[in-house]
C-alpha cells in the first residue's frame, strides 16, 4: 500500500506521492488559470490561458507517473 493509503478511480489502484502532487498541482493552476482569463486586462488573460495549459500539462504528467510508478 502507498504512504497514503488512499485509492482513486474504481480500479481501487493506490496513488502514489508524486502523482499526487503533479494532479492537485494542476488542478490548482488550471483554475487559476481560467480566473485570470475572465480579467479586464487582455495580458492577464493571456497569463491565464498559459497557466491553465500548464496545469493541464501537470495532470497529465500525474497521470503518466501513476501508470509508470513515479518513474517519470
Amino acid at each position: 500500500a502507498s504512504p497514503t493509503g488512499r485509492t482513486t478511480g474504481h480500479n481501487r489502484r493506490t496513488m502514489k506521492m508524486g502523482e499526487l502532487v503533479d494532479k492537485v498541482k494542476g488542478n490548482v493552476n488550471e483554475a487559476v488559470g481560467k480566473a485570470k482569463q475572465k480579467s479586464n486586462d487582455p495580458e492577464t488573460r493571456a497569463k491565464g490561458a498559459a497557466q491553465e495549459t500548464k496545469g493541464k500539462a501537470q495532470q497529465v504528467k500525474g497521470s503518466v507517473k501513476g501508470a509508470l510508478g513515479d518513474k517519470v
